[in-house]
């Protein structure tokens, strides 16, 4: 099943609309959505290598304004829609310490959250409730998005063939690698609260 599904995406980075739907993903990603985008990215960057920065500027690009909705559903919309979805992943003891930590440490915990397997979407709303300057949030968040997704990037571009054939031989433990991540951000979450 993992392979049809590696095959399935690999197919469907080729077409036109792949762009599309990973600027959608993205976006959702950094505000509501619990998979990494990097379950997309990386085999659209496989299928094809040139477009490797091309495609990591576009997750850069819709992250970071899925970054800004996470971080509007936080300011103007935190108990009708921001509540909720923290309260679905089962954040709310982590969500309280970030309120505690953001007074001394916001612009860092944006920074790290941004480029390691930490959800992002309890960043960018926790960032809207707190009242982070939104410009700051901005500002952060781009270079702690932009490095990790170029890193993915410049990575694949340069090796892509024998990552390519590396994933392509231990799909399932590369997958399995990633969820673990996934789930090793989660779990930090909840030792924070």
């Amino acid at each position: 099943m993992l392979q049809k599904l590696y095959d399935w995406t690999i197919e469907k980075a080729q077409r036109p609309s792949s762009e599309k739907w990973l600027g959608a993903i993205s976006f959702a990603e950094s505000s509501f959505f619990p998979l990494p985008i990097d379950l997309m990215l990386i085999p659209m960057i496989l299928a094809n290598r040139l477009k490797a920065f091309r495609l990591a500027t576009i997750t850069l690009i819709t992250s970071v304004l899925g970054g800004m909705a996470g971080y509007a559903i936080g300011a103007l919309a935190f108990g009708v829609v921001g509540q909720p979805i923290i309260n679905f992943y089962g954040y709310e003891e982590a969500f309280s310490a970030f309120q505690r930590y953001y007074i001394d440490y916001g612009i860092l915990i944006v920074l790290v959250a941004g480029f390691t397997p930490l959800p992002f979407k309890v960043v960018t709303i926790a960032s809207g409730v707190i009242g982070m300057n939104p410009f700051v949030f901005l500002l952060t968040s781009i270079p702690a998005r932009g490095a990790r997704f170029y890193l993915v990037a410049g990575l694949l571009w340069k090796f892509g063939d024998p990552i390519r054939e590396f994933i392509e031989k231990r799909l399932g433990l590369v997958l399995t690698a990633f969820m673990a991540l996934g789930i090793a951000g989660f779990i930090v979450l909840k030792f924070i609260g």
